[in-house]
């Protein structure tokens, strides 16, 4: 059975007064829920975070340095994350892949460094509206897929978290349909073959509390990957709701 997973993905947003308000009222507001859930606050709040949810929540970093130590400013390492309390990891997100030129190659490297670090990496894949509407979601899906599978190797990508994040649906409030969604993630699941069955595939396009429903109910989505509804820590809560073990 796979569990739910609903990660709240910060961004570039936040405070120290955010980050302690936000956790006492979703600590209130699903206590008890049987869904695992994951915060990726920015970098400089990671520790901060890892004391106040003390094992309750997990602690992912939404980035992170395919090397393991250096002359390399501004950079972060694997291990470092694990030192302050991280267990995840983000890995390709479309943002990191559309603003800052990470190619398949570098986010394949960059899951290599998480896996040896002991961390869970969460490996973002996705279309732009041009390659869907192009037909040609598919082969990028399965190029950027099996570009980390060549590295790490499929039981490692397998043992990972995956998340469909279509990238026309990011942040301009358009959604996949449910039944858009649940193709990808079918056909994701299918390219891990066997040992895909256990994969945790996550939906990560504009997820509201009033589409969540609908996307965690189809059948091999596990979960979500949520950006901008995540900063209201109701919205976010209310999401957590909509999901459940499979």
């Amino acid at each position: 059975m796979r569990k739910a997973l609903v990660a709240a993905n910060w961004k570039m947003y936040g405070s120290c007064e955010f980050v302690r308000e936000y956790i006492e009222k979703l600590q209130f507001l699903v206590g008890g829920r049987d869904v695992e859930i994951a915060l990726f606050p920015p970098f400089v709040y990671l520790a901060e975070v890892a004391g106040l949810i003390e094992g309750k929540f997990a602690l992912g970093a939404q980035n992170l340095s395919q090397e393991v130590e250096g002359a390399f400013t501004g950079e972060v390492s694997a291990q470092m994350l694990v030192d302050v309390g991280c267990t995840h990891v983000l890995v390709g997100h479309s943002e990191r892949r559309s603003l800052y030129g990470e190619t398949n190659q570098l986010v394949a490297s960059k899951f290599v460094a998480a896996r040896q670090a002991g961390l869970k990496a969460v490996l973002c894949v996705g279309e732009s509206l041009e390659q869907r509407e192009a037909g040609k979601t598919l082969k990028v899906v399965e190029e950027q897929l099996q570009a980390v599978i060549e590295v790490a190797g499929l039981t490692d990508v397998a043992q990972g978290v995956i998340a469909y994040e279509p990238v026309w649906a990011i942040g301009t409030g358009r959604t996949a349909s449910p039944e858009q969604a649940q193709d990808v993630h079918k056909a994701i699941r299918e390219m891990l073959g066997a040992q895909g069955e256990e994969t945790r595939i996550l939906y990560g396009g504009s997820v509201k509390s009033d589409n969540a429903s609908a996307l965690f109910t189809q059948p091999d989505i596990d979960g979500g990957l949520v950006g901008g509804a995540a900063l209201n820590v109701e919205e976010f809560a209310a999401i957590c709701e909509s999901a459940q073990a499979k």
